[in-house]
């Protein structure tokens, strides 16, 4: 089954916390985008401002410069996963072990307009997840481009031939008509944003769940 996983993407403290708690015994994992007004036009939160709440699972999406320089900062929020754009990284590898050493799982970001083949093949064996975009990085709202698709199946493909254990997740305007294609691509998760926060979120992520079969 496909993990619907609830994305935040706010500058807000006080709408983090409400999603937190939201989240709190009904996902297993959440999704907070942290960018820094370089990789996009925008700013969210710090990863800081989660030390000491209560959370789920939490995964880092870094849309930021230099990913590898907040490391220490997704761990003091509680980081489990903490995912880099490729874009913005001088070494994959560097991010990688860097991430690892701080006891974090670790993935890698390609952005709407960035080829598979630009995550280096050595690092594959060593990735918790590959984040595909299927909007343009940044911003919440945006419409799905199904160049994703291609790219969720090539990474399958790498996947089943080198015996990787990744995961696929899938981020950026996924609606009930499209995440049945997203995982009959290879995605094992999706990540939804603001949309799955209104109204009962626990219904909102099995109304999706549903929605992947039918």
């Amino acid at each position: 089954m496909v993990e619907v996983i609830p994305s935040i993407l706010t500058d807000s403290p006080n709408s983090l916390r409400e999603m937190l708690d939201q989240a709190l015994g009904v996902a297993g994992r959440v999704h907070v985008d942290i960018i820094d007004g370089v990789y996009a036009d925008n700013r969210t939160i710090s990863p800081e401002t989660l030390e000491g709440l209560k959370a789920p699972l939490v995964d880092y999406h870094l849309m930021v410069n230099n990913p590898v320089d907040w490391i220490e900062r997704c761990v003091l929020g509680q980081a489990d996963r903490i995912v880099g754009h490729i874009e913005m990284m001088e070494s994959q590898k560097e991010f990688i072990d860097c991430t690892h050493r701080a006891g974090s799982g670790v993935g890698l970001a390609v952005d709407l307009d960035t080829p598979v083949g630009e995550v280096e093949s050595g690092v594959l064996c060593e990735l918790d997840v590959v984040i595909v975009m299927s909007v343009k990085a940044g911003h919440g709202g945006q419409r799905f481009d199904s160049r994703a698709l291609d790219k969720i199946e090539e990474l399958d493909r790498l996947r089943e031939d080198g015996h990787f254990k990744y995961r696929i997740c899938d981020d950026g305007g996924i609606v009930f008509n499209n995440v049945g294609d997203v995982r009959c691509r290879g995605a094992d998760e999706v990540n939804i944003g603001n949309r799955i926060f209104q109204g009962d979120l626990e219904k909102n992520i099995k109304d999706y769940q549903k929605a992947v079969y039918k």
